[in-house]
This record gives structure tokens, sequence and C-alpha cells, in this order.
């Protein structure tokens, strides 16, 4: 853990630590350490492998105590969804968001908890039956709502006070409703000036406008998600034609189903809107539309609250008032889908299939020919969403193994990242940066492309790729690496944002089932198997 706040004062310089989405995508969590403050940066999820997942069950690397405030970029679950936990533990400080980001939290975070406590429970009476050791749920429902109160809105472009010697302001980032950079001053004399990204929209966003904050700092956090990413044709229209094109081409089977994994937020709303005004113009037949996902609907009506933040709220207001359009709420309306007949869309959370509903739409129809799963957003790695999208089969969901038979699509036109081009052009609009650029939120691909282009834009000495749990102190003269002082990292930096033993395993066991299936006869299975234990023999 870090020094707790009596330990603090032998700290001359603010010291910047990174504790999730280093050389990793999700789990963001960044800090601010000076003397007389310790302020989190977001506090997120981590998703991916099963190894980095366990990164959310383990204690938090820092003194929870310790923590004066949280400042929270948006309420995307890998941002915002350890803060239940971290109150659980004992904060007690503020947590400062934009107004939307406030009002979407207050349905994500109790919706995330119940999750929690469904997957465990159906974890448990799986270990139950093993006689395995059963697990509790990182936080409940109940732990989130008790959470809400310390959310305090603050407007963007307004100056907010954490702690004499620390201010911020927020910066849309567009790249979902109440999305926000942060623009820090630490110092009360000649402050140094930090900016953190948070995740950057694109530039053609359905409902966002463009992202924007100020030029000339001292150091920049800057995201990667998809800098090694060209999006030539991302236009609003052109990524409505490609998903005609994809709504076509399913719609070919007549008693299929075209079955949409999407985050409930922003993402499903953009779906909906584009799928009912290609339907409107006559691009696409006009059949049923599920929105499987309460937290969807709840989203749904926070966007029509806020819809004087953003663009098209009148297509929004109209898509969710369509006659074709259905949500579900109750968990037998869900399981009604199973039922469905004639060809129909789905729409179900989460984006990368790690929880929630799509699980259930996934294990009807995946083995299917006659449907067609379509991704519209970011797969981490490990995922079962990136597993399916490199067509692994079969598949395992709930402890149940499925041959994927059904079409597995793919577009990223939807995605609420910018590009590379876009990430650069923002990168640019904030020169100069006259210390460091610390590039995180990226896969090992993106953090590379990302790398060379904030090199074009400043000298490349200036670039850096900083590791998990890693720390630096932030002066006058630059930054200096002070994590060979700290302990250990809670895990293998290099096993962040990569398949895992666990992925592994299961990809094996599924080959060796599909060799054994795939035998003579029964002889040649006994002679398969024999080889495979003098295999395991020889290793021990």
């Amino acid at each position: 853990m870090t020094s707790a706040k009596a330990g603090r004062k032998d700290l001359r310089d603010p010291v910047l630590r990174f504790f999730g989405a280093a050389r990793g995508v999700t789990g963001s969590c960044f800090a601010i350490e000076t003397a007389d403050t310790f302020v989190l940066i977001d506090c997120g999820l981590f998703q991916g492998s099963k190894t980095e997942k366990q990164l959310n069950y383990r204690e938090f690397p820092f003194d929870v105590a310790a923590v004066d405030a949280v400042i929270l970029t948006h309420a995307h679950i890998d941002h915002s969804g350890l803060l239940p936990k971290l109150t659980k533990r004992g904060f007690v400080g503020p947590i400062y968001a934009t107004p939307a980001t406030v009002d979407l939290c207050s349905v994500m975070l109790p919706d995330a908890g119940h999750i929690q406590e469904v997957e465990v429970d159906q974890r448990n009476r799986r270990y139950r039956q093993r006689g395995e050791e059963e697990v509790e749920p990182i936080y409940t429902a109940d732990d989130a709502y008790q959470m809400l109160h310390r959310f305090h809105a603050v407007e963007c472009e307004r100056w907010q006070s954490v702690v004499p010697g620390v201010r911020f302001r927020f910066w849309n980032a567009g790249h979902l409703l109440g999305s926000a950079s942060i623009e820090m001053e630490v110092g009360s004399d000649n402050p140094i000036r930090i900016l953190f990204s948070g995740d950057i929209g694109p530039d053609n966003k359905l409902f966002q406008a463009g992202p924007v904050a100020p030029k000339h700092w001292d150091y920049v956090v800057c995201e990667s998600t998809y800098a090694d990413k060209d999006r030539v044709d991302a236009t609003i229209e052109g990524r409505r034609q490609l998903l005609g094109r994809e709504v076509r081409a399913a719609s070919r089977h007549e008693n299929g189903a075209l079955i949409i994994p999407s985050f409930a937020v922003e993402r499903t709303q953009e779906l909906m809107t584009d799928l009912i005004l290609l339907m409107q113009q006559s691009e696409i037949k006009t059949v049923p539309i599920y929105i499987d996902s309460p937290l969807a609907t709840r989203a749904s009506e926070i966007f029509q609250k806020h819809r004087h933040d953003f663009n098209l709220g009148v297509a929004l207001d109209r898509a969710m008032h369509a006659k074709n359009v259905h949500f579900t709420e109750s968990v037998e309306q869900s399981k009604a889908l199973d039922r469905v007949r004639g060809f129909h869309i789905v729409i179900a959370a989460s984006g990368m299939c790690e929880a929630g509903r799509i699980r259930h739409r996934l294990k009807n129809w995946l083995w299917r020919e006659e449907a067609t799963v379509l991704f519209v957003g970011y797969q981490a790695a490990g995922t079962l969403g990136r597993l399916l999208a490199d067509g692994t089969t079969p598949v395992k969901i709930q402890g149940e193994e499925i041959t994927v038979r059904a079409q597995i699509r793919q577009i990223d036109a939807y995605s609420g990242h910018a590009d590379g081009p876009e990430l650069e052009r923002w990168l640019r609009s904030r020169l100069p940066i006259s210390h460091r650029i610390f590039l995180v939120h990226g896969e090992e691909a993106a953090l590379t492309a990302m790398r060379q282009r904030a090199a074009d834009c400043t000298p490349a000495t200036s670039v850096f790729v900083p590791f998990i749990d890693s720390a630096f102190t932030l002066n006058d003269g630059g930054p200096t690496d002070i994590s060979v002082s700290m302990p250990s990292p809670r895990i293998d930096p290099l096993t962040i944002g990569h398949r895992d033993w666990n992925n592994d395993y299961q990809v094996l066991l599924q080959d060796i089932n599909e060799e054994v299936r795939a035998a003579a006869d029964d002889r040649s299975r006994a002679i398969l198997l024999r080889k495979l234990r003098r295999v395991l023999q020889d290793e021990r």
C-alpha cells in the first residue's frame, strides 16, 4: 500500500500513480498524491481474462482511509465500477462527476451490483456441487445504493477545488453522455498542469459533440484504445449503412435472429435510433427489436432527461416509442424471447458478453446456423466476446459447452472511442506538452501505434507507457520513475491485456474434445487418450 495521510508529509513533489488501465484497457484508476492529499482519478472494474478480473476481488493497492476524493471521467463500469467497493472499504470523501455521469452511475452501479449477486449465486451452485469453496460478490446492489450520496455534480468548464492547492475542471470528451477529460492543477505557486484524457470520442458520434480541452500542459495522460485503427468510413451515414447491410444479410434467415451484444448506455440508444431510421427509410424491413436490458431502459430515460446536452434527441425519442421496439424488464419477459418466432433483433448487455442477459441469448442462439451475432464495439482480450470474435468454438457459457454455428460478424464503426488519426489530432491540439505524455488504456498493438503517433507530435523521449502499479514524481524538470521503491505489482504486468492460462486451458480442452470426437473409432480414441496421458506423465 502507499503511505497513509500521516506518512505523506515527506513528499516534496506530487506523485502520479497508475493503478489500472496500464498496458491494458480496463480497470481505469490513477492517483495524484501530495504531502496534503491523495486523489483518485476513476476507480474502474477490471475486465478481460480471469487473471485480470481477480484484481477486482483483491484489496486495493492503496490505503482507502488516505483517499480524500475521487474525480470520475465517466460512468462506464471500467472507469466507475469499483466505487461501491471503495465506499464499502471505508471511503467517506466526495466523488466528483458531471451531472449526467452522476445520473448514469445512479442506475449503472446498482445494476452492476445486482449482476454480481446473480452471477455469484449461479457460480456458487456449481461450486457446491463440486465441493469447492464459495465466493462472495465484490459488492451488492445495496452497497452501490449506499454510496450514491457521495456524488457531487460539477458542470463542465467550471473550476472545483478539492483541497487547498489542488483544483480541477471538466472538459467534454465526446465519448459518452457526461464523459469528460480532467484538467488538474497541483500546487499553489506555479502549479503543475495535468490533463487526464479519459476516453476520447470519435469525430462523428451520433449524440455527442466533438471532444475539447485547452492547450499547453506539463503532463498528459492519454488513452490509446483504438490508436492502431483508421475508420475511414465512420461517418454517421456510413456507419448507418454498414449496420443496414448487416441487418439485411442476417434477415435472409426468416426464422433467425440478429443478436447484438451492446453496452447498455449510449451504444444501445445509438443502435436503436439508427435501426428505426433505416426502417423508416425502407433501407431494411420493419421487424421486432427487443432491448433485453433493464439498465438500457433506465439509461434511455436518463438520455431523454439530458436530451438538451446532445444531438438527435427527437430521433431517440421517436425510436423509444416505436411500435416495434420492445423493452424487457422482468426475467420472465427476457426468457420469453427464446420463444419468439420469425426474424427479429435483440440488443442485450453486456457489450463484451462478460455478464448479463446477453449470455442467455447466446446460449439460445450460438449453436444455430440461422443466427447472426454482430459485435459493434471493443472486445477486450480474454473476454467471451473476444473469443467469439476470434472464431473460437466451442465456447463455455455458465459452465455449458456450446458449439458456435452462428455467423459471427463485427463492425467497429459504433465504437465510442476515437481511432488513431482522431487521437493524434486530439493530442496535437493539446500542444505544447512540456514534460511527458503517458499512454494508457490500450493493448500492445494500440500502444505501439500511439507511441509513434505521439512521437510525431513531440520528442519520442517525452512519451512513456507505464506499467500497472508504477509511480512517478512530477516536478518542473520532468518525471522521475520511483516504481523500484514501491511494493511489487499485484499482477505480472506482462499478462495485462492478454489471454491467460485459463483461456488457453479452455481452448485446449475444447481442442481435445474435438479431436476425440473426430477420431475414426473407439480404438483411435483410446490411442489418442493414451498419448495424452503419456505426455502428462512425462511432464511430472
